[in-house]
């Protein structure tokens, strides 16, 4: 018979992942009088994208409607985005923004004379209607919205704990009876960094909130972890997972020598910069005729081919027209990182490539985040609403975490209160004792990102995606066996679950032979 697991603690909500649709999701279930834990791999709340995220986050201009609006979003994500989505923000989108954000949780978003907020205009928006800090509104937004969180007391913050495993009926309780009932989850298994413990956290509602899969590729706008834990979860949970193939590359990130890669913000672009190549030529006019506010899509992709038709390994964002004073003070993050790597943007072009930077696609959710697993939810990156389609809108990303984390917590609420939850016993989790040899976890690590990179990047072809298919097979397989038998830690966790991201951007990518938005197929 199994052993009966030890709960490290019950709750009533637990979020996982601690970025804007985390802590939005918390904040609204908390503000419900529910017991909130949050849990994050990380330490704090800058080891999440959101925190990463300059240029702002879509509010609303006087020229704006819903019809404009519903518009950019469809020219953007290549006509194939739910129109619901973009029903839900807009109807919920600028009242959150005020009143959450700028009211109870007090950012400090840039603001006219009168003390209203000051939009800007991002590339392929067709009206300035970005509320923004400067140019580094979600970090901005995540430590503010930390600290109204870190003083309420029904909310628990667990930080650098991995999360290994949903809990489902059908996979971990002992009574195998419960394995013909409808698929339910109630928590996660976490491994606990700092004490190598691996122990469940049993939920009546579990939220996802991980992110991205960003770390896959080898050059990212991401932050280290951001390797698609939420989607590996899901999927070998059983759930559905839509649009994987829709990886969309930032078309401007600082080009350094490394692989790391800086994000350099839309907004630069939407206060008039303009790309050049390195002749110094204006370019992006003779690949779409909003030049170079077009959508992030095309933008990447005239890079790449400037970059292969004038043999170099970067382009200029010129922004030079603006005086330095200005630059410092609207773009500061910018400017001193340009700065330091000896480049004065007042006076300067900015060398810059595309890198991957967002997943449009992800777990299947409704309007209420409910994923296809009951008692789950998925919110921010790792879920798809269908508000991105093939490809996103500028800005659009910290809203739908806010909007979808905010609707998510409150429904919580309502499904915890109409309904009576049971919490089955659950297997222990089998602890291996294996030590792990970190050389064949980086090494790993670096062949997925190098195959994702170069067979299933920007520009995709039959012949690339095969090539990174038989990579893989062989590859996973041997990952699942390292993984089966090791002591457990989060680089290990994280090697699992990138494989498994990698995977499911490899097959939808194989699957869908139309170019779409940023799934951009040559042949």
């Amino acid at each position: 018979m199994s052993q009966s697991a030890e709960v490290y603690k019950f709750t009533d909500v637990l979020v996982i992942g601690n970025g804007l649709a985390g802590i939005s999701a918390a904040y609204a279930a908390a503000k419900k009088g529910l017991d909130v834990t949050l849990v994050a791999r990380g330490k704090d709340c800058h080891d999440s994208a959101s925190a990463y995220a300059q240029g702002g986050i879509i509010y609303k201009s006087p020229e704006d409607s819903f019809d404009i609006l519903m518009e950019d979003f469809q020219e953007a994500g290549d006509h194939i985005v739910n129109d619901e989505a973009v029903k839900q923000i807009y109807n919920y989108g600028a009242s959150f923004v005020e009143n959450i954000l700028k009211e109870e949780v007090g950012v400090p978003f840039d603001q006219d004379s009168q003390g209203n907020i000051s939009p800007t205009r991002e590339a392929a928006h067709s009206t300035a209607r970005i509320a923004h800090v400067k140019d580094y509104t979600g970090r901005a937004i995540q430590e503010y919205f930390e600290k109204k969180i870190q003083v309420m007391d029904n909310i628990e913050v667990i930080n650098r704990t991995t999360a290994i495993d949903l809990i489902t009926l059908a996979h971990h309780a002992i009574d195998y009876k419960l394995a013909y009932k409808p698929s339910t989850c109630k928590g996660a298994y976490f491994y606990f960094q700092d004490t190598d413990q691996v122990l469940p956290i049993m939920a009546r509602q579990t939220i996802l909130a991980t992110g991205g899969l960003g770390r896959i590729y080898l050059h990212t706008s991401n932050p280290e972890g951001v390797r698609g834990d939420g989607y590996a979860m899901l999927y070998r949970i059983g759930g559905r997972i839509m649009n994987m193939e829709y990886v969309q590359f930032h078309p401007t990130t600082l080009y350094t020598s490394g692989e790391e890669r800086f994000l350099v913000t839309e907004a630069l672009r939407g206060e008039g910069g303009v790309l050049r190549n390195k002749d110094g030529q204006a370019f992006m006019k003779k690949y779409h005729p909003k030049g170079s506010l077009a959508p992030r899509d095309i933008v990447a992709r005239s890079i790449v081919s400037e970059m292969n038709r004038t043999n170099s390994s970067y382009v200029y964002l010129d922004i030079t027209h603006k005086n330095r004073d200005w630059l410092e003070d609207r773009f500061p993050s910018v400017f001193n990182k340009c700065q330091e790597a000896g480049i004065d943007i007042s006076t300067d072009g900015i060398p810059v490539v595309p890198a991957a930077h967002y997943e449009c696609g992800g777990i299947a959710v409704n309007n209420v985040a409910n994923t296809t697993i009951r008692g789950l939810k998925a919110v921010g990156e790792v879920a798809c609403t269908g508000l991105h389609g093939a490809n996103r809108l500028a800005s659009s990303s910290l809203l739908e975490c806010l909007v979808y984390g905010t609707i998510a917590g409150r429904d919580a609420y309502d499904t915890i209160s109409k309904n009576n939850f049971i919490f089955p016993e659950i297997v222990k989790w089998k602890e291996e004792k294996e030590e792990v040899d970190p050389d064949l976890v980086r090494e790993d690590m670096m062949i997925i990102r190098h195959t994702m990179w170069n067979y299933a990047g920007i520009v995709r072809t039959k012949k690339k995606l095969r090539r990174a298919k038989n990579i893989f097979q062989q590859l996973n397989d041997d990952i699942e066996q390292f993984y089966a038998h090791s002591a457990l830690s989060d680089k290990l966790i994280g090697l699992r679950n990138a494989a498994t991201a990698a995977h499911l951007v490899l097959h939808a990518a194989r699957l869908n032979r139309k170019s779409r938005g940023c799934h951009y197929r040559k042949d």
